[in-house]
């Protein structure tokens, strides 16, 4: 006998055995009845074994044993059909019932807020509080028990010392996305500025997001709100929401001389370029700012150079959100038309959006306006070339006929 095919026969033998042990201990650990499931499967092992001691130790190869076999068969069919058919039957329509309820895979744990929120709404913040703190204790980490918590404790308990505790806690938790830190900073801002009038501190929050998330799209955001955050008197004015002195209007206007007051000047376009490049110089990333004094230099000083070079400061700084980047080139494609550039500089233009956000919607769109650039240019031509002083002249000739 070749000990490597004995060797090859037991490697297989004990192979189909342990497949058919760990077949019948993942069932009973799965089942929802473990106790049941093992008595089912006792059940069919004793059935099994009596059948093979009936057919081979008794009966035999007998012509007389070929005839009782297919009743023992039977015998045993009917005895497994009775044990394992629901599960059998189970297993087959398990895609379609999985496909409705969701199968027999037990739920991922999650926080859960219904409570604490039914108790907010009721004006029960303390217990909301109780019951957030309930699920904190068993999901530490949850981004909306922790916000939600800050939050009534900011704007419903007054306590944003307590609402900063709980945001400095957040932040300390290694794993939150960046979106999450910058909200959380973004809100703590908010509350120091609603409930404290506390300019400086908001300030410091908003920093925070640009030396935790240095170089990313939500540090731009931050920038921009350090560019615009007022100063502590006009959030005491809006905190206290000051009446509106408004001047008297002239009277007897009927019975007054000569011209009426003029009403009082807005900005001159030169002041609000000065006002522009100052803000500028404090605070160069300043998104809207830099727009507003390149529409400025377009408009009131004929440059579209330098309404060109603002724009491109904008598109080029690293960081901006993809959308305000399309809307700044598109920006600069109705300028240069408005303005009479030609139709190779207004295609680049087009063709950088083509190029920088392919398959979305503005490549799409520039995509079309680029197919009818020059018609858009020719109708452009054509309602210049209009002569003033036409429509004056034949309302002349009319007159002069009626007379």
């Amino acid at each position: 006998m070749n000990p490597w095919r004995v060797a090859l026969g037991l490697t297989i033998i004990i192979g189909v055995l342990s497949l058919i042990f760990w077949g019948v201990w993942r069932s009973i650990k799965r089942a929802d009845d473990p106790a049941k499931m093992l008595g089912k499967w006792l059940l069919t092992v004793i059935a099994v074994g009596f059948v093979a001691w009936a057919l081979v130790g008794q009966i035999g190869f007998s012509e007389g044993g070929a005839f009782i076999v297919p009743f023992v068969a039977v015998f045993l069919g009917v005895i497994v059909s009775i044990l394992w058919a629901p599960h059998l039957g189970a297993a087959l329509a398990k895609p379609i019932t999985s496909a409705i309820d969701g199968g027999t895979e037990d739920p991922i744990p999650q926080a859960l807020y219904s409570i604490a929120e039914a108790r907010r709404k009721q004006g029960r913040y303390r217990e909301a509080v109780h019951e957030i703190r309930a699920q904190l204790a068993r999901f530490p980490t949850d981004v909306t028990g922790q916000l939600m918590l800050a939050e009534i404790q900011a704007e419903h308990l007054d306590d944003l010392p307590g609402a900063q505790l709980t945001i400095e806690r957040f932040l300390a938790q290694p794993g939150h996305g960046p979106k999450n830190i910058a909200f959380a900073l973004s809100s703590l801002a908010d509350w120091h500025l609603k409930y404290a009038r506390d300019v400086e501190a908001a300030r410091q929050a908003l920093e925070r997001i640009l030396q935790l998330l240095p170089d990313t799209e939500v540090s731009m955001g931050a920038a921009q709100r350090l560019a615009h955050l007022a100063d502590k008197d006009a959030i005491i004015a809006l905190r206290e929401r000051r009446p509106i002195q408004m001047r008297s209007g002239a009277t007897n206007i009927g019975l007054a001389h000569g011209d009426a007051p003029a009403p009082p000047q807005e900005q001159s376009p030169e002041d609000e370029a000065e006002r522009l490049v100052k803000q500028l110089e404090a605070h160069p990333l300043d998104a809207e700012a830099r727009e507003k004094l390149a529409g400025i230099y377009l408009d009131h000083y004929d440059r579209l150079d330098l309404a060109m070079e603002q724009l491109e400061q904008l598109v080029q700084a690293p960081n901006q959100p993809a959308r305000e980047v399309a809307r700044w080139l598109n920006l600069m494609a109705d300028w240069q038309v408005k303005k009479g550039a030609d139709y190779e500089a207004i295609s680049a233009t087009l063709q950088r959006i083509i190029d920088s956000f392919p398959g979305v919607a503005a490549a799409q769109l520039a995509q079309q306006r680029l197919e009818l650039l020059r018609l858009e240019l020719k109708g452009k031509e054509q309602s210049h070339s209009v002569k003033l002083g036409a429509y004056e002249k034949d309302l002349g000739l009319k007159r002069g006929k009626s007379g």
